[in-house]
């Protein structure tokens, strides 16, 4: 319960540029081609394709929320190994967020959410610089639902990816425009789940 409430606490901290809230996440995604030519929409009848299809393997989307500003990135890569993970926030801190002090960064309990694979990556000066960036707040077991990032994963694949897409480049492309529109746009997450209603609604996990 205490990882919960902290989660939750830090949602309700006011914004500080210098210490942002980032939520971080990852997801698979299964490339898919077509095996005939579509038959294009027209007047009175929608796009249709033939139900069978090929399947191009997968690749990994790595993806941060900022709740407050409602700014979003996603990075689609081969793989979703620390290499790639390590490389993704070195990006997002030398990059994306270079005037922050301290990255306040939820993530679930995936073993290479760890401050130790960046020593495996880079030499121990720059990875000790990247880490003094991070402060990692894991959210519970079974309770990875308290990263907001998981939210727009779910918006990002009812809007995006609920189609065949057949490569990494054209996927990175159809991404990069969602991405561009929502943060046009800034759209926020309407968080409403807070320490007092978790004391509440989950009261039976707490120590009586």
């Amino acid at each position: 319960m205490c990882r919960m409430e902290d989660i939750l606490d830090k949602y309700d901290e006011p914004y500080d540029e210098s210490r942002p809230v980032v939520c971080l996440d990852e997801r698979p995604y299964q490339l898919i081609s077509e095996t005939r030519v579509k038959i294009p929409m027209k007047p009175g009848q929608v796009e249709r394709y033939d139900y069978e299809y090929k399947r191009e393997g997968t690749c990994n989307m790595f993806a941060i929320f900022q709740p407050d500003t409602g700014y979003r990135h996603i990075e689609v890569t081969k793989h979703r190994k620390k290499e790639d993970f390590a490389r993704f926030m070195k990006k997002v801190v030398d990059e994306i967020f270079p005037q922050a002090d301290t990255l306040q960064l939820v993530v679930d309990n995936l073993n290479i959410h760890n401050p130790w694979c960046f020593y495996d990556v880079f030499p121990p000066e720059e990875a000790r610089r990247i880490v003094k960036k991070l402060e990692f707040h894991y959210t519970p077991k079974h309770g990875s639902w308290l990263n907001q990032v998981e939210i727009e994963f779910a918006v990002l694949a009812q809007q995006c990816l609920n189609r065949r897409l057949p490569d990494m480049i054209i996927t990175a492309q159809e991404v990069a425009i969602w991405e561009k529109d929502r943060n046009d746009r800034k759209v926020k997450i309407d968080w409403r789940f807070r320490t007092k209603d978790a004391r509440i609604k989950l009261k039976r996990l707490y120590p009586s």
